[in-house]
């Protein structure tokens, strides 16, 4: 692995504001690279990414790319927030034929461990963030098959630095958003078992369609075998996915009774009720191919609010029984997990109105998946930077279910025309706009009854206003906290 790269001039096209490219940088440096770094961002902006790096043998040109910098390059790293079709400096490198590649494929490449992939529009971090709590407690319990359990990708780690710690018995799970699985094509791997939690519109302006999108996202399984898994909504909660899905031999469906609350889960014969023992004990895999599915329902229980997070957990589950995971260790893990930051996360009471920071529902869908979260009345903050998605179905869910809808950002006019047009005058919700998240909070808090809910769930991403989502919502944290 070493020779592979030692020597070798490469070039990182965007260290990111917000530390995306760290791990891939020290990565090379460790692989004795001669690295050099192009942003177009200033060294002022990239100050908390440059600290990270201090020491480290790198050349950075900031501020811009320079074409003169390909000059030499043996490997291109393309940061994943880059749109290569709109990019001038990756078509230039593109037609001096220079070899690229991005830190996600570097990684599928070497990883030795067995792979999960977990992708989706909404719910993918949680679904992994629970995956992870599950796949610790299993390793607690006598009969684990497999070795350590790693976390990463899209959830906010690179497993660069890790390879070398990793083994061919671990478990590598991987959160994969549509820009890291856009380039898996030009490795041609998919995970070895794989999951969609769902699929709607979003990032349409880097897709550009929903079919491109799609196409991205279904690159997590369009390269698995007959030996792989693919994990799949039992409601078929996705948009039109790259064909072949359903046909797959080892495909495992998840859902929920929304009646019960219970979670459904429909695999191949072996694999349900009892766990797979497939992929740990050298073969089986053949004797399940063509078997009817098995349905099964599983009570579970959750800190965490919301149907949706039901509908995460019964994910989770559907892999940990594919990795062999007792249910009642699975379920007692779900059943602690006390969720993720800026998704539904509780801020405090005041008053008999409770808060809620979901900065992390950055699209139409997840904003509405949040509203049905809660019963009673909801004073919501909505709006940010425009994705190009559309917000009618989004003015319809805050008409049918909010008190009062504070839009913010640049999409407040877009979304308060859409609340409007889908209400009635004698039934239409309390609509405002603030120019900013103190304004915002301070109409929130004038609104709300006791026994309200004030969530922030923005439905947008937040480029407008912040620097990122969790800016976002740690600024409303601090607001709301500052209330007396």
């Amino acid at each position: 692995m070493a020779a592979e790269i030692a020597g070798k001039r490469v070039l990182i096209m965007g260290l990111g504001r917000f530390g995306g490219g760290i791990g891939v940088t020290k990565w090379l440096c460790g692989q004795r690279a001669n690295v050099v770094v192009t942003d177009v961002a200033s060294e002022k902006d990239l100050a908390k990414s440059l600290d990270a790096l201090k020491g480290l043998d790198i050349t950075y040109h900031l501020g811009g790319h320079d074409e003169a910098d390909l000059d030499d390059c043996d490997l291109l790293i393309v940061n994943p927030g880059v749109d290569k079709r709109t990019s001038a400096f990756f078509q230039a490198a593109v037609r001096r034929d220079i070899a690229w590649t991005s830190e996600m494929n570097l990684f599928l490449e070497r990883c030795p461990g067995m792979i999960v992939g977990i992708t989706g529009t909404v719910g993918k971090s949680t679904t992994t963030a629970m995956l992870g709590a599950i796949l610790q407690s299993g390793m607690a319990v006598e009969g684990w098959r497999h070795g350590n359990v790693w976390l990463g990708g899209n959830i906010g780690k690179s497993l660069l630095e890790d390879l070398q710690e990793m083994r061919s018995e671990d478990v590598v799970v991987l959160e994969l958003s549509s820009f890291q699985l856009e380039d898996a094509e030009q490795i041609r791997k998919s995970p070895h078992i794989s999951l969609v939690t769902n699929l709607r519109d979003n990032h349409l302006d880097r897709h550009g369609t929903l079919e491109a999108y799609a196409a991205a996202k279904g690159n997590i399984y369009r390269y698995q075998t007959d030996e792989d898994w693919l994990v799949m909504p039992v409601d078929g909660g996705v948009a039109p996915l790259p064909s072949g899905w359903a046909d797959r031999p080892l495909l495992c469906r998840f859902g929920i009774d929304e009646q019960s609350r219970k979670v459904r889960l429909e695999a191949p014969g072996a694999c349900s009720p009892k766990g797979c023992p497939a992929l740990s004990e050298g073969g089986g895999r053949t004797e399940q191919q063509g078997q009817q599915p098995v349905t099964e329902e599983i009570a579970v229980s959750l800190s965490v609010p919301g149907l949706h997070n039901v509908l995460n957990a019964a994910a989770a589950l559907a892999i940990s029984r594919i990795l062999g995971v007792a249910d009642d260790v699975a379920t007692d893990a779900l059943s602690r997990f006390s969720g993720l930051p800026h998704r539904l996360e509780f801020v405090r009471e005041l008053e008999g109105v409770r808060y809620y920071n979901d900065s992390k529902a950055t699209t139409p869908e997840a904003a509405m998946t949040s509203l049905k979260a809660f019963d009673g009345g909801i004073v919501v903050l909505v709006g940010g930077s425009d994705k190009g998605s559309s917000f009618a179905e989004l003015g319809r869910a805050l008409a049918d279910r909010a008190r009062a809808v504070i839009c913010m950002g640049d999409t407040q006019e877009k979304i308060l025309r859409e609340v409007l047009l889908s209400s009635g005058a004698a039934d239409r919700p309390v609509v405002k706009t603030a120019t900013n998240s103190q304004e915002g909070v301070d109409l929130a808090r004038e609104l709300a009854e006791p026994g309200d809910v004030v969530l922030l769930s923005p439905g947008c991403a937040s480029f407008d206003w912040f620097r990122n989502y969790e800016e976002r919502g740690e600024t409303f944290k601090i607001l709301v906290r500052a209330i007396s």
